[in-house]
């Protein structure tokens, strides 16, 4: 039997569902669901493998401006910039992190594959700047060293 409660509460289900579907919100949370495993990886060759490119080589058409000493680890500013043809993603690994994937940007194409972000690096680390293209995977690293006030002592 039907009641206008169970009817009030199928009708709000509904309308719920409707509007996370509208602005694309479902499809995103699957996306999200997908590229988790990743995340949850606690070492550089983990975290390549999980992405695909555990065969990725140094490249110098990455620019990646790192601070050589961040005074506050919780906000590490970062910019990457590809210069690789067909650039898909870009990659952010923090070695010493506790999980090292720290962040994953896809670009369509016709975008220009720039990032530029804060991360929280937990103790003096090796960054790693991972770029994947349509030949395959490259990368770059940076070294930045965590104090306390920004003495570099």
């Amino acid at each position: 039997m039907h009641t206008r409660r169970s009817f009030l509460q199928l009708a709000a289900g509904a309308g719920l569902s409707a509007g996370m579907l509208a602005p694309g919100w479902l499809p995103r949370a699957a996306l999200a669901a997908d590229s988790r495993p990743v995340f949850d990886t606690t070492a550089i060759a983990d975290a390549l493998a999980a992405l695909g490119a555990k065969d990725a080589k140094p490249s110098t058409e990455i620019a990646f401006k790192a601070p050589d000493i961040a005074e506050n680890g919780a906000v590490v500013p970062l910019e990457i910039e590809s210069k690789l043809p067909n650039t898909r993603a870009i990659a952010i690994l923090v070695e010493k992190n506790p999980h090292v994937m720290t962040a994953q940007f896809k670009f369509p194409d016709g975008t220009d594959p720039y990032v530029s972000t804060r991360v929280k690096v937990a103790e003096s680390s090796v960054i790693h700047a991972v770029v994947t293209t349509d030949a395959g995977a490259f990368y770059t690293t940076k070294t930045v060293k965590v104090t306390l006030g920004g003495c570099g002592g």
